[in-house]
């Protein structure tokens, strides 16, 4: 796929590629060479410069398995890293990122997807910190005992006592709270404690499409004015009931943007072909993730080489340069070097 010459000259992020799962999937020894062979390919014809890494902990782990599971997952990330020093660097601050971009690498941000091996031991986010988190969800679809996700909206949960604990923590450090898969009413408990800058690292507009996995136009407006950002999933049954095209992600991005401001948002993708491929046995094949096919996708989209296309299709729209830049990676980039890996003032 050829790649246009804003989008070479564009700093691009992606803030939700569950790669890690796929990797943790090989031996030990081939971490290292199983990212350069089959990921970093295709991150570099994405043209991607900033990807974080979630740590996502597959049903079989929770709860007993969950912190071991993470702990491995946050390894192998680490060995993934060192054993491409040459092309990608793990970050853990604004200013890493900043200087690993400027040095032609790709910058690596850790993100915890639920955080179920924490529970409530929210001491441990300052552990997971330490080995280089920098952005957590603290709910998947159902409940933990820090919130609700979104897939249990009908109970009206928001966040426990520990849930609100492990947000303040994660704002003393510096770690960015993540929305995405947070129940309805956690996202405005959420809105009304934080004090700083949130993040929807995969989230879609509920305006355009009625799902719980989507974000309303109060909340979005919430993010924006806290300074956050909100990042659009490409996960085609989240945009649309059945028009899976690129011009339904770009009425997501288009909707956020009119909404939030176009300094609000960025790319989730949630790129999960083939994850779920490598990961899961053609026996057990998952034919649906919360009543929508999870073998669909946005042509041309299946995968970080397709991010190209996001850029031809906004500039299609008649997007000016500018904004197109701010939405594939500015926007992210900026709440980064604002916000990641730096402790909450004390005076």
């Amino acid at each position: 796929m050829a790649m246009n010459e804003l989008h070479r000259r564009a700093i691009v992020a992606d803030l939700h590629n569950d790669l890690l799962c796929a990797v943790v999937a090989r031996p030990v020894d081939r971490w290292a060479d199983f990212f350069r062979e089959r990921w970093l390919p295709q991150l570099r014809a994405g043209g991607v410069n900033l990807q974080a890494l979630p740590v996502f902990i597959e049903d079989p782990y929770r709860p007993e398995g969950a912190l071991r599971r993470t702990l491995r997952m946050i390894e192998a990330a680490h060995r993934l890293a060192a054993g491409n020093a040459d092309a990608v660097t793990l970050c853990t601050d604004g200013a890493q990122v900043d200087r690993t971009v400027a040095e032609g690498r790709i910058a690596l941000v850790l993100a915890l997807e639920s955080a179920p091996g924490v529970g409530e031991d929210v001491e441990l986010l300052e552990t997971l910190f330490r080995l280089g988190v920098r952005i957590a969800s603290l709910a998947h679809f159902g409940r933990t005992s820090l919130a609700d996700g979104s897939g249990e909206d009908a109970t009206g949960g928001r966040l426990t006592r520990a849930g609100g604990a492990a947000l303040a923590e994660m704002e003393r450090l510096g770690m960015l709270y993540d929305i995405s898969h947070l129940g309805a009413a956690g996202v405005e408990h959420v809105l009304e404690l934080s004090s700083r800058p949130l993040i929807a690292t995969h989230s879609g507009a509920r305006a355009l499409f009625d799902h719980h996995r989507n974000l309303d136009d109060e909340q979005i407006r919430g993010v924006a004015a806290g300074g956050g950002v909100v990042c659009v999933n490409f996960f085609a049954p989240y945009l649309h009931e059945s028009d899976y095209s690129i011009g339904r992600l770009i009425d997501h991005i288009e909707h956020i943007a009119g909404v939030a401001g176009v300094e609000h948002v960025g790319l989730g993708p949630d790129f999960i072909k083939e994850v779920l491929a490598d990961t899961t046995p053609p026996c057990c094949e998952t034919a649906f993730v919360e009543g929508v096919p999870a073998d669909a996708y946005l042509p041309g989209l299946e995968g970080p080489a397709g991010l190209p296309l996001v850029t031809d299709a906004l500039q299609q729209r008649g997007w000016p340069e500018r904004d197109i830049v701010a939405v594939l990676g500015e926007n992210v980039r900026r709440l980064l070097r604002n916000e990641l890996g730096r402790p909450a003032s004390t005076g």
